[in-house]
């Protein structure tokens, strides 16, 4: 049910830094479209500010809530009066939406959004599933979590491959999952992969790796089987290294507004009630390549 807005009402999205987020131009899109009264807008707030900005939202009832960007999503655990059962396994949460009662709930709409773009896949039969993951921070939480639900083999890969099993033991404690060092797949490989009839296989890029300011992502393309799927949870740049190597390798990508763009989906339909108009997606995807 659609929430009754006003023009005083109004939605965050919190970290530090923020002034690179994309979600106000995405849920300000959705509103617009959709006649919908209200705001959402990026306020920077520091870690020694959270616990303040969390309740001055608690005492006012034009506030419906935020979106939860780093370095919060794990802090902010402490600050809710409820998590949800996907945001508590995770240990992380990203959408907090303000009850009737100013009660503070906290959602984790990462795993939705992740898995999004690859419904059609994963409505397919598959004999084998694997995933290669790069990375151990917060975003591979919901990664592991996710794909180890939908019969994954994972091999997780990191600076740290202690981390990795860490993670791998605390979210996927079922079935024979590796941890690795990121190296491995640095260099090549003459492995010969078999012909992955009716597999689906998975090169997940959920580390920083690519992002400006930060060096590429060593990924030797020799690791992935025929037909993998490369998927880059990175924006900024939208295409980055690690997509065009897969592409070049002859693999089908996504990229990592599909991520961003489905998980501001679900939050959107928290705050406001209603799913946002999804037909617009190509105008959307434009907007934010622009």
């Amino acid at each position: 049910m659609t929430r009754n807005l006003t023009a005083d009402n109004y939605t965050h999205v919190i970290g530090d830094p923020i002034a690179q987020s994309k979600s106000p131009m995405i849920h300000g899109f959705w509103l617009e479209k959709l006649g919908l009264l209200g705001a959402y807008t990026s306020n920077l707030v520091k870690p020694a500010d959270l616990s303040e900005y969390l309740d001055a939202g608690r005492g006012d009832p034009n506030w419906m809530g935020c979106n939860v960007t780093m370095p919060h999503k794990q802090a902010i655990l402490e600050h809710l009066d409820a998590i949800d059962p996907d945001a508590a396994t995770l240990g992380a949460v990203n959408t907090v939406v303000r009850q009737g009662d100013g009660a503070l709930k906290g959602f984790n709409t990462d795993l939705g959004g992740f898995l999004e773009p690859l419904t059609a896949l994963l409505n397919e039969d598959h004999l084998f599933r694997m995933a290669r993951i790069m990375g151990t921070g917060g975003a591979a939480r919901a990664i592991i979590a996710g794909l180890a639900g939908k019969g994954f083999t994972l091999v997780v890969a990191g600076r740290d491959p202690s981390k990795a099993r860490e993670l791998i033991d605390e979210l996927a404690p079922n079935g024979e999952h590796h941890a690795i060092h990121l190296s491995h797949f640095a260099e090549p490989t003459d492995f010969e992969f078999d012909d992955r009839d009716r597999c689906l296989d998975l090169i997940i890029n959920a580390s920083p790796l690519g992002m400006h300011g930060n060096p590429p992502l060593n990924f030797h393309w020799s690791h992935a089987p025929p037909r993998s799927v490369a998927y880059d949870i990175v924006t900024s740049p939208l295409d980055t290294p690690f997509l065009q190597g897969a592409r070049a390798a002859g693999h089908d990508t996504i990229n990592g507004y599909a991520m961003l763009i489905g998980q501001a989906a679900i939050a959107f339909e928290k705050f406001y009630g209603v799913a946002p108009p999804r037909t617009y997606d190509d105008v959307l995807m434009d907007m934010l390549t622009r």
